[in-house]
């Protein structure tokens, strides 16, 4: 028998509040337009990406990559008193007298190329022929170019030389540490590097850099209209792929490793599946068409099914539709772009462009707009910030830009022709020639 009868008392487990839900956070207000003004959505989409993590590589690997780390130099550069030309080392007090009338005879009793060590001192009154970069020997402290004398003649400077002209002290002659001195700073931290750092950095010994690396970017264009260049066009309203390889071109230009995907299909399923199999190679995805409000706008349909999404319109022509998420488990940026071409290209320079530079930690993230002068009127329409295909020319001493072609977003030919994007503001209706005006230039970082 029990000791006790009464029944147990289960305490009944207190409830576990649900987790909310992850969102985005909280988006720009809109303008006096009631559309989204650009640099909000831009500087809203920069908040929510990070810079990829550094890591160490080959130097050429880190062409145009920006560097994580300062470097200074642990050597000389020289890293020892070199002949500047191929001539002779000589004392300059033995060749103080020298003319073309009187030339001065020295024996010649080394020669010495570069990288040779050259153990033999210089003795008074004689001369060691050497090479560009080859060390100074001990006892000289001048070089007497080749020029300056018979061997330039192809007469002497084996055994003996005749030199025609006096030189100074020093002359031709790189001193040990004139260009770089132990402890200098080589590069800092937020460079990027071009071949001319690399070239210093190699001279320097350094061989690896901290860095970080070329974002990846999925390129993907959507439309069941979608043909690949090359193949032919059987259906009518069939076009070819102009997005894809121009948005991907364009973040080739800006140092990412790209690939190009194109989902030929407006059915939904196709869409998520494709993109869905793309976020594992992806540290930015970047899709065009599909984000506007018609029937077989898949995109907009389908992204919210696979993470966390924001969709506006901004105050800007072209490129008013705007999508950006961060899609999969492991929250990768993706910025959903309109599908005509002028509209994708623009939005990619204002939004695509940037997060890129954020990733490689590359600064400026944005254009730096440049002052010019309007070669002739430009009309806009209030409201909206206008981006006008233009062309930047010099003309006596100042940058002129005249706008090329229309406004209209299909415009593939006029977009070619351009090397500038004029900003025209919200508040602008007609710019006179002569006016001052700000573009993006595309030809300059």
């Amino acid at each position: 028998m029990a000791l006790f009868g009464r029944k147990k008392i289960v305490e009944e487990p207190e409830p576990v509040e649900p987790e909310p839900a992850p969102t985005l956070p909280e988006p720009p207000a809109p303008g006096a337009s009631g559309m989204r003004i650009m640099e909000d959505h831009r500087d809203y989409l920069l908040s929510l990406v990070e810079p990829l993590p550094p890591f160490g590589m080959n130097l050429l690997d880190a062409w145009g990559l920006a560097l994580c780390e300062d470097i200074d130099s642990e050597t000389d550069l020289p890293a020892f008193d070199n002949s500047q030309m191929d001539g002779f080392a000589v004392r300059a007090a033995d060749v103080a007298a020298a003319t073309q009338g009187e030339p001065l005879v020295l024996p010649v009793v080394a020669h010495l190329a570069a990288g040779e060590a050259g153990s033999e001192a210089l003795a008074e009154g004689s001369a060691i022929k050497i090479m560009t970069g080859a060390p100074i020997p001990e006892g000289a402290d001048a070089v007497v170019p080749i020029e300056f004398t018979d061997a330039a003649a192809g007469q002497g400077g084996q055994e003996k030389v005749k030199v025609y002209e006096a030189v100074e002290e020093g002359a031709y002659v790189r001193r040990r540490a004139s260009d770089i001195r132990d402890g200098d700073r080589l590069m800092h931290r937020g460079q990027v590097l071009d071949a001319r750092s690399i070239g210093l950095l190699a001279g320097a010994g350094i061989d690896k850099v901290l860095a970080r690396p070329r974002p990846r970017v999925v390129v993907v264009s959507t439309g069941a209209e979608l043909v690949e260049p090359g193949r032919t066009i059987s259906t009518p309203g069939q076009i070819h792929d102009a997005n894809g390889f121009m948005i991907a071109a364009a973040a080739k230009a800006e140092g990412a490793q790209v690939w190009r995907v194109q989902v030929p299909s407006d059915d939904p399923e196709t869409v998520r599946e494709v993109i869905g199999d793309q976020l594992i190679r992806a540290d930015l995805l970047v899709t065009t068409g599909g984000v506007s409000k018609g029937d077989h706008d898949v995109v907009k349909q389908v992204m919210p099914t696979l993470g966390l999404c924001d969709f506006a319109e901004v105050a800007m022509q072209p490129g008013k539709p705007q999508g950006f998420g961060l899609i999969g488990e492991d929250r990768v940026p993706m910025v959903m772009l309109p599908g005509n071409p002028v509209s994708a290209y623009v939005s990619f320079q204002a939004f695509v462009r940037p997060l890129i530079r954020r990733l490689m930690g590359v600064e400026p993230v944005g254009h730096t707009p440049v002052p010019c002068v309007a070669g002739s009127p430009m009309q806009s329409v209030k409201g909206k910030l206008q981006f006008g295909r233009a062309v930047v020319r010099e003309e006596r001493g100042r940058r002129v830009v005249d706008l090329v072609g229309g406004h209209s977003s299909h415009l593939l030919g006029d977009l070619a022709h351009c090397n500038a994007l004029v900003l025209l503001d919200e508040d602008i209706d007609l710019v006179h020639a002569g006016d001052r005006v700000m573009v993006w230039r595309l030809d300059h970082d």
